[in-house]
């Protein structure tokens, strides 16, 4: 049988054979023999076990503090132990935390038609708070400005919250990329400019500019290294001179510009709600839908600057900006601090009216309509997110909405139309929109199918179940492209079923006003062409009053809609 030598042990110590001489033993072990001592193998054997167990432990130690890093190794471990794979940066890097998730909305019930709203945002930071009705976001950032300040306190600060994504941002390689395409074809207001900055940026609200510390100089500014921008999301020439102007201003160094008195570990937002921000319809289309689309994907980790500042608009909504916003809103026209940050937007990103489609820039994200309904519907505590189904329940009644109007366009026989659907088997309520958002979102949330004429209380939509009906009342005057573009598409859009009905020359209030050969009957598009005012001066001024004759079969078709 043929031997290996690979795990051979020499019977004698190497190099020495017969008649050689072996070379003498070390010292230590020539001063252990002299003494008389004898060796036992039991002994030597645990001690050779001892010593290689010790060098096997310096090895592991010196082998953890030199050896490279291996995202592969790490990501292996990772789910080894049932948990997500950690960032491949090297160790020593810190990863930025991730965004805190939406909580799941769970809704009480107290047997109403309208739901009891909780406007207090809960979260951990609602209990160190002893203010009642103090929001998470303002005991945060309470303790966030006690604590000590950095040494360097000009130096900007990582930005928290944020998903590490290519499409995450539209900036380009430069400090500072502005969209300022506002070409839409057919709906000229609905690509305002919105500038994206990043590097150390200084906002002081004082000075109305945003000091960009750029050494390059690029970026798109001007001769004198500015950029200014009236950052309202409505591309309207009319509006736009009452819009506070706010510079950029590029600076070669840190010490060109203000010096910090605030630093922010989250992106900016700076934007006006001047314009028309007391109608609830341009509330939406001009304010919160852009700045849902704007900062959705920051999770809350977002700080609001506001121009063109209104207590009582940030008052009105304070739920949507607490659940966009984990920080108190900032008062862009009085505050005094020099604020620091790492990343900033200039404006909102928006698209048509109580519209959002996709874009590469303007909504990489794709969201849609439907996940703005979500949004107010977590925020305002919305518990109904599908309506009733006809033939369900035995007994059970479809509950119709009629939103009444106290000005112009009102439905003159309101009661006649309310007392025919009750007869088809609707619960109808008749209400105004008021002031008082989160008791009118919770009424509209209640009901099934929506009714109302042609005007900004249609964009009380947005508080339906999906699937709920919206019964358009359409006034006379060629409007079908406004009916259809906002308040139509969006319902669609919003996954919501839509009907609508036509005035004719009859149900018009104008046919007492103006003789039938006049424009607003002859050729009513001639004043569309005419622009706004010709409209609000004439078609917009007038009252309806529906034929019942006409006017119910729609009812019906409302009806119908709601089965499955």
């Amino acid at each position: 049988m043929a031997s290996t030598t690979a795990y051979a042990r020499p019977s004698k110590l190497p190099g020495a054979g017969p008649g050689e001489r072996r070379p003498a033993p070390p010292r230590l072990i020539r001063a252990f023999l002299a003494s008389g001592a004898k060796i036992e193998p039991r002994k030597l054997a645990a001690g050779l076990l001892a010593g290689c167990c010790l060098a096997l432990l310096t090895y592991v130690s010196l082998a953890k503090l030199y050896a490279v890093y291996s995202p592969v190794f790490a990501t292996t471990s990772a789910l080894l132990q049932n948990a997500p794979p950690s960032s491949s940066s090297a160790p020593g890097a810190v990863a930025a935390p991730r965004p805190p998730e939406e909580p799941a909305f769970t809704g009480g019930n107290n047997g109403g038609a309208v739901d009891r709203v909780d406007l207090t945002e809960k979260g951990p930071g609602t209990a160190g708070s002893r203010e009642p009705g103090v929001p998470e976001a303002v005991s945060r950032k309470e303790h966030a400005e006690k604590a000590p300040a950095p040494a360097n306190t000009s130096a900007p600060m990582p930005s928290q919250g944020e998903r590490k994504s290519n499409s995450s941002s539209n900036v380009a390689a430069g400090p500072m990329s502005c969209d300022e395409n506002g070409v839409d074809e057919g709906f000229p207001y609905a690509r305002p400019a919105v500038c994206e900055l990043s590097g150390d940026i200084r906002v002081s609200p004082s000075q109305k500019t945003m000091y960009l510390v750029n050494p390059s100089g690029g970026g798109g500014f001007d001769e004198k290294g500015e950029k200014r921008l009236r950052p309202y999301a409505r591309n309207d020439d009319f509006l736009l001179p009452a819009v506070v102007e706010v510079t950029v201003k590029s600076v070669s160094s840190p010490e060109a510009a203000p010096q910090c008195t605030r630093q922010h570990r989250v992106p900016a937002v700076v934007f006006s709600v001047a314009g028309y921000t007391d109608n609830f319809f341009h509330d939406n289309t001009d304010a919160l839908i852009p700045l849902f689309l704007t900062t959705a994907h920051l999770k809350g980790e977002v700080q609001l600057l506001i121009t063109n500042y209104k207590p009582w608009w940030v008052q009105k909504y304070t739920p949507l900006l607490r659940k966009l916003s984990n920080y108190d809103v900032i008062n862009f026209d009085a505050d005094a601090d020099v604020h620091c940050f790492s990343r900033g937007y200039l404006g909102l990103y928006r698209d048509r009216d109580l519209i959002i489609a996709p874009h590469p820039t303007r909504n990489p994200r794709n969201y849609t309509m439907v996940d703005y309904t979500r949004f107010l519907r977590a925020a305002y505590g919305l518990r109904r997110d599908q309506p009733a189904v006809l033939g369900a329940e035995p007994g059970m009644q479809p509950r119709m909405l009629i939103i009444s109007r106290a000005g112009t366009r009102k439905l003159l026989n309101q009661d006649e139309v309310a007392a025919a659907a009750s007869e088809l088997g609707f619960n109808v309520t008749v209400a105004e929109a008021g002031d008082d958002v989160p008791a009118f979102a919770a009424l509209v949330n209640s009901a099934d199918v929506l009714l109302a004429v042609h005007g900004a209380g249609l964009t009380n939509q947005i508080f339906l179940p999906t699937n709920g009906v919206v019964l358009q009342i359409v006034p006379w005057g060629n409007m079908d492209w406004m009916a259809t573009n906002f308040y139509g598409q969006p319902a669609r859009d919003m996954q919501l079923r839509y009907v609508e009905y036509y005035i004719d020359e009859e149900e018009t209030s104008l046919k007492d006003k103006y003789p039938r050969d006049h424009v607003v009957f002859k050729d009513p598009k001639a004043l569309h062409k005419q622009g706004w005012q010709a409209l609000a001066d004439t078609i917009m001024k007038q009252d309806v009053k529906v034929n019942m004759t006409r006017f119910q079969p729609f009812l019906l078709q409302a009806m119908d809609e709601l089965q499955e």
